[in-house]
C-alpha cells in the first residue's frame, strides 16, 4: 500500500493558468514590431548628442536593418 502524498491545494490550477498564458497570440506580428522599434530608435536616435549612447541606438538600427534583411529573404534553397 502506497503511502498518500499531499499536494499543494493549486497545483494543477497553477498549470493550467500558465499554460493559457502561453498560448497568447501575439497583437502585431515580427514585421510590424520591427517597423515599430526601427520608428522609436530614430526618433530617440535624432534627438540624443553623439556619444556611447547614441552609438549603442546606431548599432541597435544596424540590427534592425539585418533582421529585416533576414526576414525577407526566401531561406535556404535546394542545389540545383
Amino acid at each position: 500500500m502506497r503511502t498518500p502524498v499531499a499536494l499543494p491545494p493549486n497545483f494543477m490550477q497553477g498549470e493550467k493558468e500558465s499554460a493559457m498564458r502561453r498560448r497568447r497570440s501575439q497583437p502585431r506580428s515580427f514585421k510590424e514590431n520591427l517597423q515599430a522599434e526601427k520608428a522609436r530608435l530614430e526618433a530617440a536616435f535624432e534627438n540624443i548628442e553623439p556619444g556611447p549612447e547614441r552609438d549603442l541606438l546606431e548599432r541597435k538600427l544596424r540590427q534592425i536593418e539585418a533582421h529585416k534583411r533576414v526576414v525577407k529573404s526566401p531561406g535556404l534553397q535546394a542545389p540545383k
